[in-house]
């Protein structure tokens, strides 16, 4: 996913990772610079996660 776009896109990303039950981190990894973590699931910018700036 390049963008979470709507609700329907951030739904659609982020619940099938909420329905599962351990304690294993848990990202989303997209383009959109702002933050939507939430629940435990880190969201997290592509360019950030390749250029590997402490993110993780």
């Amino acid at each position: 996913m390049l963008l979470l776009a709507g609700e329907e896109t951030i739904e659609r990303e982020f619940k099938p990772l909420m329905n599962i039950s351990d304690n294993y981190p848990k990202y989303v990894i997209t383009l959109d610079e702002v933050d939507m973590s939430h629940d435990g699931i880190i969201h997290l910018n592509l360019i950030d996660f390749l250029m590997d700036n402490k993110v993780i």
